[in-house]
């Protein structure tokens, strides 16, 4: 089954790529509308979009998803329901695709819905209570954007029609707009884990590996960013716009400073993802938004191959996901382990390799537009936090002594998962490049001052060289967190996020819930309604029963009382 979706999946993958890139060269956009349902006047009708941009995002959620289940194969071979994981991933995918080409509201939650759902069933699919409670964060913390997407629809019944792509450049309707500009932003907020609805995201590790690949790269998270894309007319040039800047620079400062203290390797690359969306969501608040779609794909590429490789050396490993337990894993695993800094290096934006091209664009824009120096500030040093966990991690987990037991099974025969890798990396490798010719054919002239243009460089330098010498200290006896031990607390567990969401977001709502339920449902309406009805019925019915199955005298004397009873009302 894994091989058939591969082949489906793959093929269909290249067939949109193509359609895409058509689409691009002639400037075409179709619309379709598919009538479902006729009564009398009243039609029920299905639309769909295809332009390009709607078109490449599915091909690469395709491609990806088509490796991802290849590789599944061997990684989830010891799992007797196999068929069902590949039936929810290839579900997961579907509800992307509705998303991905809903030009309308109803459909776009059709999608957004299926993919809260599915990806509820994938976190919990390891049965246990740290994927419950991974889970039930996960579900509740995106049901807050599902209901502003609801409040979006009704609101919409303002215009008549539910296809928003009709009216986002009214210039009539302009407070009706900026309302449904603000639930479909705080939509995309839960959905891409923005400041205050992160904690989500690092929980939902709990989920397979190749789940996190999917989910991490190109589908779940990259949804809230992918809608704010389309709706880029509402956020741009308004106070949402401004919002959204400061809300998207501080997710991605706080994700690359809690990566630093982390040393679960799944949870290194989550908080890496958020600091990535966080770096979308900031350039689309700007008003780039093809900016933002190119760094979304190029992301997607070498994030579901970094999160690959974590998921063979776990494996590997013997499911031990601690860095600390790792080291010269490039000696025992060497194609894993180039694949994995090919991947880490994209994501710091060497050049040439993918991440580079639309992170390097990205910043020098930055460095030309008209900026506040706190968000300029947040940009820059957040990509040095990127580079300065990247070279922690491969500090960690490539160099040094092995710190496994000496006993091992690590090595790289497993062929399935080295082929789904190395068909990534080679994306990972020209994905940046392909794209940015196709998306930009006119080649952007950014004129800076020298430090300016050395500033990515300068900033990428120095915190690959402060990550190197941080690992090195940590690795002594005399450990600097320690000395500085709440600050660490507060930085590495996300500024307490995790915290507040579990016990002030869900745990509070859910237990006052369930107090209102005992003293309503349960006390003084049940005891004056249904349950007292109920008892008093209970009671007259025994006391008839007991009339009836009483002996002869009872029966008759009760008679008797009847019959004169009724004689006199006769004779009156």
């Amino acid at each position: 089954m894994c091989l058939l979706g591969f082949i489906f999946l793959f093929m269909m993958s290249m067939g949109l790529a193509v359609l895409g890139i058509y689409f691009i060269m002639i400037d075409l956009v179709v619309f379709i509308e598919w009538e479902l349902v006729t009564l009398n006047s009243s039609s029920i009708v299905m639309t769909f979009l295809f332009d390009w941009m709607s078109l490449l995002f599915m091909s690469f959620v395709l491609f990806i998803s088509s490796l991802v289940i290849y590789y599944s194969d061997e990684y989830m071979s010891g799992d007797i329901t196999l068929n069902r994981f590949i039936i929810l991933v290839l579900m997961f995918v579907l509800s992307m695709m509705f998303l991905i080409i809903s030009p309308n509201l109803i459909s776009i939650l059709l999608g957004w819905d299926g993919l809260g759902l599915v990806s509820y069933c994938l976190v919990i699919y390891y049965q246990n209570v740290k994927s419950y409670n991974a889970g039930m964060l996960t579900a509740l913390s995106n049901r807050i954007g599902d209901v502003a997407l609801l409040m979006a629809i009704a609101w919409m019944l303002n215009f008549g029609s539910w296809n928003y792509i009709y009216y986002l450049d009214s210039s009539n309707f302009y407070f009706e707009l900026q309302v449904i500009g603000g639930m479909v932003l705080l939509a995309a907020m839960t959905k891409s884990a923005q400041i205050p609805f992160s904690s989500w995201l690092p929980a939902a590790m709990a989920a397979p590996t190749p789940v996190s690949a999917l989910v991490h790269s190109s589908t779940l998270v990259t949804a809230g960013v992918y809608l704010l894309i389309r709706f880029n007319s509402l956020i741009f040039g308004s106070d949402w716009g401004e919002f959204l800047l400061l809300i998207s620079g501080l997710t991605m400062f706080m994700a690359g400073l809690g990566a630093n203290f982390e040393f679960d390797l799944k949870k290194i690359i989550a908080l890496s993802t958020l600091s990535q969306l966080g770096l979308m969501m900031s350039i689309l608040a700007m008003g780039y938004y093809k900016l933002a779609f190119f760094h979304l794909l190029t992301h997607a590429l070498f994030k579901a191959l970094l999160f690959m490789c974590a998921g063979a050396v776990i494996h590997n490993m013997k499911n031990s996901q601690d860095i600390r337990s790792m080291g010269s894993l490039c000696f025992q695993m060497p194609l894993t382990s180039a694949c994995f800094n090919v991947s880490n290096f994209a994501l710091c934006g060497m050049p040439f390799l993918a991440g580079f091209y639309s992170k390097d664009l990205i910043l020098e824009i930055v460095s030309l537009s008209y900026l506040n120096i706190f968000s300029f500030i947040l940009y820059f040093f957040s990509t040095g936090l990127t580079v300065c966990y990247s070279f922690r991690l491969a500090y960690y987990s490539m160099t040094g002594d092995f710190n496994g037991s000496s006993f091992h099974p690590l090595n790289d025969q497993g062929w399935i998962m080295l082929r789904g890798m190395l068909g990534l990396m080679m994306m990972a490798v020209l994905g940046g490049s392909m794209l940015g010719w196709i998306l930009f054919p006119t080649p952007s002239m950014i004129c800076l001052p020298m430090m300016l243009k050395y500033l990515v460089l300068i900033v990428s330098v120095m915190g690959g060289w402060v990550g190197y010498e941080i690992s090195k200290f940590a690795l002594s006896y005399d450990l600097g967190s320690l000395k500085y031990y709440l600050t660490s607390v507060f930085l590495g567990s996300m500024w307490f996020m995790p915290s507040i969401s579990t016990v002030g977001v869900n745990y509070v709502p859910l237990f006052l819930g369930n107090m209102l339920y005992k003293i309503y449902d349960h006390g003084w309406s049940e005891d004056f309604g249904g349950q007292n009805i109920y008892n008093v019925s209970v009671e007259y019915s025994l006391m008839s029963q007991f009339w009836q199955n009483n002996d002869l005298k009872t029966y008759l004397f009760g008679l008797v009382i009847w019959v004169t009873a009724l004689m006199i009302l006769i004779l009156l």
